[in-house]
């Protein structure tokens, strides 16, 4: 049984008291949301904060990227998963699409970032998904396989335990579109069976795949109700800890 995880993006917002205060407000929304993993991702300069007001909770905080390197050394702006780790967090998120387009992530970051995070103990939010482009010449599927091959190589089955997938089709972020739930479906059973291939059904039963793509209170029910889908990366309506906890608390709906 998959246990689902709902993840909260705060991208570039929220100066550190304010991101702070926030996360208080969520731990006590989200105090009695046993049935999945609540995840917050603030901006670098809150996550020592937050994670220490948070410890206890069953709220996790995650960094929102890390450097490819994994020794401390002359890598100046960068942060290491290392850090992230003495920091308190307990995932990164790795590969979202706006360091992939505006960034210049590649595959082949993507997977030094996530050995590097793994390496350090934590749990990698792998992110893939596809331009509209993409989409609308039916190559979806072809995209998303070459940056899992990309992302993913050279991991093994004990290291797919503490990844994640994250599934968010470009261009659903942001805009108040989203995937149809049976889009989402289709998508998130693609790269089920891409694990299953690499690694086995077993390892493919147990890896967690969100979808992340203008999530709201009104849309997670549906979303969560399809196979595939096992909870979700939310970007704008995480920055509300009452618009985010209507979305953890999903199942109350």
């Amino acid at each position: 049984m998959r246990k689902p995880v709902i993840a909260g993006n705060w991208k570039m917002y929220k100066l550190h008291d304010e991101a702070v205060k926030t996360a208080l407000e969520l731990r006590s929304l989200v105090a009695n949301a046993n049935h999945c993993e609540v995840v917050i991702a603030p901006v670098f300069t809150a996550l020592k904060t937050v994670c220490d007001r948070l410890e206890g909770s069953n709220v996790r905080v995650s960094a929102q990227d890390c450097a490819t390197e994994t020794e401390q050394g002359a890598h100046t702006g960068e942060v290491s998963a290392e850090m992230l780790n003495d920091a308190g967090c307990s995932h990164i998120i790795i590969g979202h699409s706006e360091r992939r387009q505006f960034y210049g992530e590649t595959d082949r970051s993507v997977n030094l970032k996530t050995r590097a995070c793994l390496k350090s103990g934590l749990t990698a939010i792998v992110c893939v998904g596809e331009m509209l482009p993409d989409r609308e010449s039916g190559n979806a599927e072809k995209v998303v396989k070459e940056q899992l091959e990309g992302g993913l190589d050279g991991l093994t089955v004990s290291d797919m335990e503490r990844i994640i997938i994250a599934y968010e089709p470009v261009w659903a972020i942001g805009t108040g579109k989203t995937a149809t739930p049976g889009q989402a479906q289709e998508m998130h059973g693609f790269i089920r069976s891409f694990i299953a291939e690499k690694h086995g059904k077993e390892t493919a039963d147990q890896t967690r795949i969100l979808y992340g793509g203008s999530v709201k209170p009104e849309n997670i029910g549906e979303l969560m109700d399809q196979t595939d889908i096992d909870g979700a990366l939310v970007g704008g309506a995480s920055l509300s800890a009452e618009s985010f906890s209507k979305i953890v608390n999903y199942n109350l709906g």
